[in-house]
């Protein structure tokens, strides 16, 4: 199901039947071409993977927030939110990272973003991502691999023989996915690199994979709006879990 006119319903009841689903042109073409440009000039300082999870021709983007802004709309996206508050509730961000993986990039295993907490499955929604395609997404360069309903599974896991398929789409375009769904990065058969955005949102209650409070400098937090500075865990999850000196953490900003 891929469209511009999806509506919350509409990928709600995706993800709920399939556990992932595309949307089309959330991103515009100046927004693809503004955030590859200000990522490129990041991604020529950062090197690449450490192990084979993070791939060893692959570049990774950590503190994203920190280093740059072209990704603050997408985090605060009307339909993104409206999503997350529907899968998981209250939120924040946990894990957002520009991934890059290079030509000759074997594929990642597969996993689902939700195993880092000690939850037995099946459990209730904690973790919903999405991935904004910066480049088109093909088979060949590493669009990520996907094991359909797999967000249903309970002590099943995938073998050798598990049939992916993969999540093809447009520069612009955004996957969302189950933070129990088995997935992971495709291998790069190409010349070229494939970049895109992972930006990943945890239920409020739960450690967010990141410190963004250690990870984005106060000073550059100050200046975010008030939406993403909440995300990024200035923020209380209801009635008052969170606060700082008694207060909401917001507060803290303003010294």
């Amino acid at each position: 199901m891929n469209t511009t006119t999806m509506t919350v319903d509409d990928v709600v009841a995706a993800l709920d039947q399939d556990g992932y689903v595309v949307v089309e042109g959330l991103f515009s073409t100046d927004e693809v071409a503004a955030a590859r440009h200000d990522l490129e000039r990041v991604l020529a300082a950062t090197p690449e993977g450490r192990n084979s999870f993070e791939g060893a021709h692959t570049r990774r983007v950590y503190a994203l927030f920190a280093k740059t802004r072209t990704m603050d709309a997408a985090a605060t996206h009307p339909l993104v939110l409206g999503v997350v508050e529907r899968v998981i509730g209250h939120a924040q961000l946990s894990a957002p990272t520009g991934i890059e993986i290079g030509s000759g990039e074997v594929a990642q295993i597969l996993h689902h973003d939700d195993s880092i907490y000690p939850l037995p499955r099946p459990h209730a929604e904690v973790v919903l991502n999405t991935m904004w395609a910066l480049d088109d997404f093909v088979e060949a360069n590493g669009a990520t691999r996907i094991v359909p309903g797999s967000h249903r599974w309970a002590d099943e896991r995938p073998t050798a023989t598990t049939a992916t398929i993969p999540a093809e789409m447009a520069a612009g375009s955004v996957l969302f996915y189950i933070g129990s769904l088995w997935h992971g990065g495709g291998a790069n058969h190409t010349d070229r690199p494939r970049l895109g955005v992972i930006v990943e949102y945890a239920a409020s209650w739960l450690r967010q994979q990141e410190n963004h409070l250690l990870a984005v400098p106060r000073d550059v937090v100050a200046h975010l709006p008030a939406q993403l500075q909440e995300l990024l865990g200035y923020n209380v999850r209801p009635p008052f879990m969170g606060y700082v000196d008694g207060r909401h953490p917001r507060r803290m900003l303003e010294r």
